[in-house]
């Protein structure tokens, strides 16, 4: 199969299923990881250029442990609106992919570039399948399957299904330290006392004792029509 992540931000997705995605890739899946924004605001020093090709680095260096492929769209950062060059653009993402499933934020996420990347991903599933629905990338002949991940320390978020990732915990970490930039800007912006590490951890040890394994990813299926799939597509997923 092919699996495609959709996060606003770099390291947005190795916070939410880095380990559901590791697990994918650890069974011959193909990967991919497209992120919507460059991060280009997300530095208490750097300037907008420089924060945007050192967050790239970091993206590409998380993706390269799992072979995932990276699709950067670099839209700016905070700024991320559902207009027609952003939903073209996410339909080029999800052609470009091929999906089988898809999983991309929710509509309770804290962060409005969150909730618009999720809305739009979830607006571009089947016109990314419709062939007169013209941009750069021909029409997919399949509609991928759609579920939410987790939302940031699991606020506002009930999952209905569980991934164990106890095994590929430790590639979801090194994961998100490739995003190495971000541990400042988190204390900068937020007042956080913790690392974006402790927090993924966290997170992750709570929804794994709600499944009754070590450390766990959360998600929803996204109810909408077509269902062209099942929680069964969920790598080892319990309920």
């Amino acid at each position: 199969m092919n699996i495609l992540a959709i996060g606003a931000h770099p390291d947005d997705i190795e916070m939410q299923c880095a380990g559901t995605l590791a697990l994918y890739a650890q069974q011959g899946h193909k990967v991919f990881m497209a992120v919507a924004t460059n991060g280009n605001v997300g530095s208490p020093t750097y300037s907008r250029e420089e924060i945007a090709a050192i967050r790239h680095k970091e993206q590409q260096a998380s993706c390269l442990m799992i072979g995932a492929e990276l699709i950067w769209m670099n839209f700016d950062d905070e700024w991320l609106f559902n207009d027609r060059p952003t939903r073209e653009r996410f339909i080029d993402a999800i052609r470009q992919a091929d999906p089988d499933v898809m999983f991309i934020h929710g509509p309770t996420d804290y962060h409005p570039d969150h909730r618009i990347a999720g809305q739009v991903a979830e607006d571009a599933r089947i016109p990314a399948s419709v062939r007169l629905v013209e941009t750069t990338l021909p029409h997919i002949k399949k509609i991928p399957h759609l579920f939410y991940m987790d939302n940031p320390v699991g606020l506002e978020f009930e999952p209905e299904a569980y991934v164990d990732i106890s095994t590929v915990f430790e590639t979801k970490r090194a994961m998100l330290l490739k995003h190495e930039s971000q541990d400042s800007w988190m204390r900068a912006v937020y007042g956080e006392h913790t690392s974006i590490a402790d927090m993924m951890t966290q997170n992750a040890a709570l929804r794994g004792s709600a499944a009754g394994v070590a450390y766990a990813e959360g998600f929803r299926e996204v109810k909408t029509y077509p269902r062209t799939g099942s929680f069964a597509l969920l790598p080892g997923f319990g309920r």
